[in-house]
């Protein structure tokens, strides 16, 4: 799994994604919706933390998820989303150091320390929130230049390519 593709699958917990394809439409769904819908999903993911969550857990859960979504979308900085999750430094084994997070929740911990190291590497920038309005899914931006905005330009960059060509063909009044 790359650094950040765990972040990325932590925002995909949420689906808003609404759109039409093939004639079928895509229901938008959230998949941390219970404790243990959370637990399943720490294990997926080899994350500590997963035997007695409670309703608390997942509280504190989405609304990590929500605030890095927020900082994704521009409606926030990374320093108002992390204020519930102060980061440190700590001695590692190899006697240098390393960002922890301390929050009593270990797999988001491991989720803020993850953003941490990945804006301190500049590779944050790469983590975007599909342009289109009916997707905002998440995805890594592996374009060259760095401004990808479709996470799949097959789907949700075509649709946009394809509306904006027709609304230009349109015939004014």
């Amino acid at each position: 799994m790359t650094t950040l593709q765990l972040v990325e699958e932590f925002l995909n917990t949420v689906d808003q994604r609404t759109f039409s394809r093939y004639g079928e439409d895509h229901v938008a769904a959230e998949h941390l919706a219970s404790p243990r819908e959370l637990a399943d999903w720490l294990a997926a993911h080899d994350l500590p933390g997963g035997a007695e969550l409670q309703p608390a857990d997942l509280a504190a859960t989405v609304a990590l998820r929500t605030a890095l979504r927020r900082v994704l979308l521009g409606e926030t900085d990374g320093v108002t989303a992390l204020t519930e999750h102060p980061l440190q430094l700590a001695p590692d084994a190899s006697d240098g150091l390393r960002i922890v997070a301390r929050s009593g929740r270990p797999w988001l911990d491991v989720i803020v320390e993850t953003v941490a190291r990945s804006a301190a590497r500049g590779e944050w920038q790469r983590l975007k929130l599909c342009a289109a309005p009916d997707c905002r899914w998440a995805f890594h931006d592996t374009s060259r230049n760095g401004r990808g905005r479709w996470c799949s330009m097959e789907i949700c960059g075509n649709r946009h390519k394809t509306r904006t060509y027709r609304e230009r063909r349109r015939p004014a009044g």
